[in-house]
């Protein structure tokens, strides 16, 4: 469900509006991080009832936090072009009952991943949803322009979260899937937040391009990407991929850093739409790269 398309449909059904509470963009990108966890980290395929409950349990406590997100930034919500068709800014879902979906997301999914996966998995993801919902949301956000680096540790979590279901414990593999995630977040989110500069300085939060300016926040992605690339070679140093992972790697970290380069020296609102959108393919075709290297690099040995 597109933005646009929830702007053009005032009259959502009350379903949708709930859907629409939950991120769904947002979160299939957090599942579909968590589920590729799961499957590095084991040699073949996963327990497909684990699989199963992981996926659908980490699913609903993401959409809980979105929810609670939603409830939390209802105000500022309001004053964003960018979020001000949300169900809770438009006042067509009650704050109680925001409250209460959130909750019943949330406690349905721990349920869930307790009984379907384990304990380890459920308290982590609980403890990301802690993170996001309360630490990032509530404290780091309103708080400092460095909220999307603080916060990005909860948002880095899914493979962490999607290992510990498979193997019953956060390897140092997991963690470096959540080191590349912790580090693609600044330069991923600090180019949306470029070309709606206005919106955040309208909403009061101290995002880096209204504290720091354009010039300085550009900076700072170009610099992160090249820490990003770094970061993305250590899957083959460790030696949990192989070439066709690193080969995958260096392609998009160059096309990465090249997007952020252009940026940095000359700006402009459609080209920060770019990178952004790109950001996103990285990170998606970063992880499939994994899975494919996981499964096809044994064949070629």
């Amino acid at each position: 469900m597109t933005t646009s398309a929830v702007s053009s449909s005032p009259a959502l059904s009350r379903w949708a509006q709930y859907y629409a509470l939950t991120k769904p963009r947002v979160v299939q990108l957090i599942v579909f991080c968590a589920v590729i966890g799961m499957l590095l980290a084991t040699p073949g395929l996963p327990d497909w009832r684990v699989l199963l409950s992981a996926t659908v349990g980490i699913w609903l406590v993401a959409g809980a936090a979105a929810a609670f997100n939603c409830l939390i930034e209802e105000a500022i919500d309001k004053r964003m072009k960018r979020t001000a068709w949300r169900p809770t800014a438009k006042g067509d879902v009650p704050r109680a009952l925001t409250l209460t979906f959130s909750a019943v997301l949330c406690s349905l999914g721990c349920i869930i991943l307790a009984w379907g996966a384990n304990m380890l998995t459920m308290w982590l993801t609980l403890a990301t949803f802690v993170g996001y919902a309360i630490v990032y949301t509530v404290v780091l956000k309103p708080l400092t322009p460095q909220n999307i680096v603080i916060g990005g540790a909860s948002g880095a979590m899914p493979p962490v979260l999607g290992w510990a279901a498979v193997r019953g414990d956060a390897g140092p593999e997991a963690w470096l899937l959540c080191l590349i995630i912790f580090l693609w977040t600044p330069p991923h989110f600090w180019a949306l937040a470029l070309y709606r500069a206005e919106d955040y300085r309208q909403s009061g939060l101290p995002m880096l391009p209204v504290t720091h300016g354009s010039e300085f926040t550009r900076l700072h992605v170009f610099l992160y990407t090249i820490v990003l690339f770094a970061g993305t070679l250590l899957p083959f140093v460790y030696g949990m991929s192989g070439w066709i992972y690193l080969v995958s790697a260096v392609i998009l970290g160059f096309g990465f850093m090249g997007y952020a380069f252009k940026l940095w020296r000359q700006y402009s609102d459609a080209l920060a739409r770019a990178t952004f959108r790109f950001s996103i393919w990285h990170l998606s075709l970063l992880f499939a790269a994994l899975l494919i290297d996981h499964y096809l690099s044994p064949w070629l040995h």
